[in-house]
């Protein structure tokens, strides 16, 4: 998800993807360390997109703030 995007979603929408990536993301590590995953590079894009999504939320309540 480019920072575009995740610019263009409402903050419930930002805390629902989140919120749906974290459990994506803990799932995908389970499954990883069970079976290999064909591409394990997606753990490392969710985990980065995730952080993408808080550093939105974190500006946007800083901009309120202010």
């Amino acid at each position: 998800m480019k920072k575009a995007e995740i610019k263009s979603l409402s903050d419930k929408e930002l805390h629902e993807r989140v919120d749906a990536d974290t459990v994506a993301l803990i799932q995908m590590k389970i499954n990883h360390s069970i079976t290999p995953l064909d591409n394990p590079a997606k753990i490392k894009q969710l985990r980065r997109t995730i952080a993408r999504v808080k550093t939105e939320i974190r500006q946007r309540k800083l901009q309120t703030n202010n």
